[in-house]
């Protein structure tokens, strides 16, 4: 069986009721993680998660079926969650797949998240025409797909927002579906919402609860990058880490933030300041008032040429973070550490 990144909420629970061998796979880690986390919510019974490594099925292609066929020691169910790179986990799936038809005994379900991973390899083949498995693939999401999927959570919370306010709170989670899910929780307690009482919400709202709190959103390593304060860096990257935040969200934060300032760069020209922008202009430019301190010490360590040496660095840090994932945190604080010191020079 086959999904798609668009129709994979909807096979899910199907899936769920036929399938007991879950490949999820593509550039989008946090979106195939994300779903891996959906189809253990919807089994019967997830039981203990066994965690194996893509590195130790290559090693030992038998583990995975002594795992799966081998009880909890809890006494009930288990799943086995595996991160593989690439086809890792292809010699292991494969005897799986032949002990259990061989009739080996019934296997606990297996979750494969596989990064550099495609709906192409040697892997996704093995799996995509047999109706016990699934095989969906995930590419990195664009604010039009994560700001839909915003307000799908919102209806299903009791939230009512505009496509605007949708927008705000993906692009505050860095286009991660999860820390957006986070976001609408949180602001559906602060405003009392459920499906049967809804609430229609607010930017005032929005601002109150902070949807780009310093806490959760990706800003404040942000903001330390691009204005170069190279002294207060570790720290930030030190919360990224406890946080679990994407890598790969992360960089489309900063990104998305150059974009900006190039943006606004271009129009106001060489006088690089936003005294002269009335309100309309500033929304225009998506500089809201909380933003508009940090945009502004960021231009003037961001001149126009500055960006265009930017832009091709970005491009680069983003195609190495999703050819090598398993490194890609160690690979991002490299790259931000970089561009930290190029921003401080003036």
């Amino acid at each position: 069986m086959k999904a798609t990144q668009r129709d994979f909420a909807s096979t899910a629970r199907r899936a769920v009721d036929q399938c007991g061998i879950f490949f999820f796979c593509g550039p989008d880690e946090a979106g195939a993680s994300a779903a891996a986390q959906s189809v253990t919510e919807l089994l019967a019974d997830a039981g203990e998660r066994i965690e194996i490594s893509g590195g130790d099925l290559k090693k030992d292609p038998a583990l995975l079926g002594d795992e799966a066929r081998s009880g909890s020691l809890f006494g009930g169910k288990r799943h086995i969650y595996v991160r593989a790179n690439g086809d890792e986990a292809h010699e292991a799936l494969k005897t799986l797949i032949e002990t259990s038809d061989a009739g080996a005994g019934e296997a606990a379900p297996v979750l494969v998240v596989a990064t550099a991973a495609t709906d192409k390899s040697r892997t996704a083949k093995l799996l995509e025409k047999r109706k016990d498995a699934l095989v969906a693939m995930f590419w990195p999401p664009d604010l039009g797909s994560v700001a839909g999927s915003v307000r799908q959570m919102a209806d299903a919370a009791g939230l009512r927002l505009s496509g605007d306010l949708a927008e705000r709170i993906a692009r505050a989670a860095g286009l991660d579906v999860r820390l957006a899910q986070s976001e609408i929780i949180k602001l559906a307690t602060y405003c009392d919402a459920s499906p049967q009482s809804p609430f229609a919400l607010t930017a005032e709202d929005l601002e109150a609860v902070g949807a780009a709190t310093e806490e959760d959103s990706f800003m404040p390593l942000v903001n330390t990058v691009l204005k170069g304060e190279t002294g207060k860096l570790d720290g930030e990257l030190k919360r990224m880490r406890e946080h679990g935040m994407n890598p790969v969200g992360v960089l489309l934060a900063v990104e998305r933030r150059s974009a900006q300032l190039a943006q606004i760069t271009s129009q106001l020209g060489p006088r690089g300041s936003l005294d002269g922008l009335d309100r309309g202009a500033k929304a225009r430019l998506g500089i809201f008032w909380k933003e508009e301190r940090e945009i502004q010490e960021q231009l003037r360590s961001w001149h126009r040429r500055k960006l265009d040496r930017l832009g091709p660095k970005l491009m680069q840090l983003h195609k190495d973070l999703l050819g090598n994932s398993q490194s890609a945190e160690l690979l991002l604080a490299q790259g931000l550490t970089e561009i930290a010191r190029f921003a401080a020079r003036r």
